[in-house]
Order: C-alpha cells, then sequence, then structure tokens
C-alpha cells in the first residue's frame, strides 16, 4: 500500500507542485471573497449599525423591494443585451476579413485590435469628448438629426445606448482575436473541396465556418456576458451611474453602496446575486450548446 502510494507521489508530486501557486492564488483572490461575500450577506453593518448584526436572508428581502436595484438590474440585462450580440458578430466578421490572404493583413489586425489596447480610462476620456454637447462629433451627428442641442450622456434615453456603442467598440477587437485562432484552426482544404463542389462563399461559411467555430463562440459568449456585469471604470468615468440612475450598472451599483454608502451587507448580498446569476447562464450555456459543438 505504502509502495503504491509513494509511487504515485512521485508520478504527480511534481505536477502538483507546478499547480500550486496557481491553485494558492484563486484560493486567495477568487473562492476566498466569494464565500466572504456570502458570509457577509447574512449580516447588517452599515452607517447606523456599526458592530455586524445577523439578520439571516433579509438582505436579500430588501433587495426584491428595493427600486434603485431593480432598475439597476434591469439596465445590465439591456447592457448585455445590447452589447454581447453586436460586438460577438462585429468581431466573426472582422476576424473573416483579418483571416483573408490580403496584403497589409498584419495593419488591419492591430487596427481592429488597437481599441482594446487603450486602457479604459483613456477610452473612457475620448469618447466624454466624442459625446459632449455642441463639441463632440456624436454629439453633433444627433444634433443634425433632431434640429436641436443633444445631451447624450445626460439623457435618461439615450445614455445607456451611447455607453453600449463605447463597449462594443472596445470588446470586438478583443473577440476578435480569439476568432481568428479559431479560424486559423479551421483546414483550409475543406473550402477547397467545397468551391470545386460549387458551394458559394456564404453557403461555406454557415455549413463550415461557423459550426467549427462553435467552441470558440461558446468561450466567447461567456466571457462576454462575464464583461458586461463587470464593467465599472467607464461608468466611474463618464456618468457616476446617472441621471438618476439611468445608466447604473450592477457593479457600479455595489461599489457606490459599499464605498458610498457604507452599506457592506447590503453590497454583499448584491454581490452573491451577480455571482449566481453569471453562473447559472453559464451553465445553461454549456448544458444547451453542447450538442451544437464541434469539436473537430
Amino acid at each position: 500500500m505504502n509502495t503504491r502510494w509513494n509511487e504515485k507521489l512521485r508520478r504527480n508530486g511534481f505536477g502538483w507542485g507546478l499547480v500550486l501557486p496557481s491553485l494558492l492564488f484563486l484560493g486567495m483572490f477568487t473562492y476566498y471573497p466569494m464565500l466572504k461575500s456570502a458570509w457577509l450577506s447574512l449580516f447588517e453593518q452599515n452607517l447606523a449599525v456599526r458592530t455586524p448584526v445577523f439578520v439571516g436572508m433579509d438582505n436579500y428581502k430588501a433587495l426584491l423591494h428595493n427600486p434603485v436595484f431593480i432598475e439597476v438590474f434591469r439596465n445590465n440585462i439591456w447592457f448585455a443585451v445590447g452589447t454581447v450580440p453586436v460586438s460577438m458578430a462585429l468581431a466573426f466578421v472582422m476576424a473573416l476579413f483579418a483571416d483573408k490572404a490580403i496584403r497589409g493583413k498584419g495593419l488591419v489586425r492591430i487596427a481592429f485590435f488597437y481599441p482594446n489596447m487603450i486602457p479604459m480610462i483613456a477610452a473612457a476620456s475620448i469618447w466624454l469628448f466624442l459625446y459632449m454637447p455642441q463639441f463632440g462629433l456624436f454629439a453633433r451627428f444627433a444634433s443634425w438629426f433632431t434640429g436641436s442641442e443633444v445631451n447624450l450622456l445626460g439623457n435618461p434615453d439615450t445614455v445607456l445606448g451611447s455607453l453600449i456603442v463605447m463597449t462594443v467598440w472596445k470588446e470586438a477587437g478583443y473577440f476578435m482575436i480569439f476568432y481568428l485562432a479559431g479560424l486559423q484552426q479551421i483546414p483550409k482544404d475543406l473550402y477547397e473541396s467545397a468551391s470545386v463542389d460549387g458551394i458559394g462563399v456564404w453557403t461555406q461559411q454557415l455549413r463550415i465556418t461557423i459550426p467549427l467555430t462553435m467552441p470558440t463562440t461558446l468561450f466567447v459568449t461567456v466571457v462576454a456576458i462575464t464583461n458586461a456585469f463587470k464593467w465599472v471604470d467607464h461608468l466611474w468615468m463618464m456618468t457616476k451611474g446617472g441621471p438618476d440612475h439611468a445608466s447604473s450598472l450592477l457593479l457600479y451599483y455595489i461599489y457606490e453602496t459599499t464605498f458610498s454608502f457604507n452599506d457592506q451587507g447590503m453590497a454583499a448580498a448584491m454581490t452573491v446575486v451577480m455571482i449566481v446569476l453569471l453562473l447559472v447562464i453559464s451553465c445553461f450555456q454549456f448544458a444547451g450548446w453542447e450538442r451544437k459543438i464541434h469539436y473537430q
């Protein structure tokens, strides 16, 4: 028995030694904060209650009757609906173009990926100027259509759409890299055989490219949805969640509840809700798409 154990330890010990630092970092900076948030969500701790008081599920019940939280949650759903499919579709088209054997395709790839290289705060500053009334390029375009001055970030009806446009511009190039890697794994002789059989370009994309890039699409979808719920930098820089919470997203509202309102228990409850939501969405994606994915 000891001999068998020593043999397994000798065979697997080096591998576990290599993985151990990553596991420690993952435990300290991912799983421990998640468990800590779940524990804090069961307590009331704010400016009025300095010492934590156990309240059980009261924080979660309060969220159901909090109109601001419901509005912010709805904003985040619409933000995800607006950014995820558009940025993924644009990334796929960009990857198809960047994968073509054309002169200067390296420059094309850099141009597509360049927005992702800009820090979010710097990108937010650029778009803040583009949306500035009277002076911003997009604000002037909007003024030409409406015939009057338009404040895109100051109007509750347009502020979320303006942030969606900026986010799509920022993320599409990042997702393009994954699609480009997936496209380069597809054997070129499949397209050559299809062309010989008289199959058109559009049919090739539908029958070959899209099915064989489904693993990439699944990965990008999970990343895109997660990103849609974790953006906070551009909100802090551009709108502070206004006007009247019209552009506030879940993570920014958690930040605001924690550091502006000092309500740690409520912020922890919202954090748990966001984590559970993302886990459920990811599980449904993997379960629902498994039959549609071609790995070879």
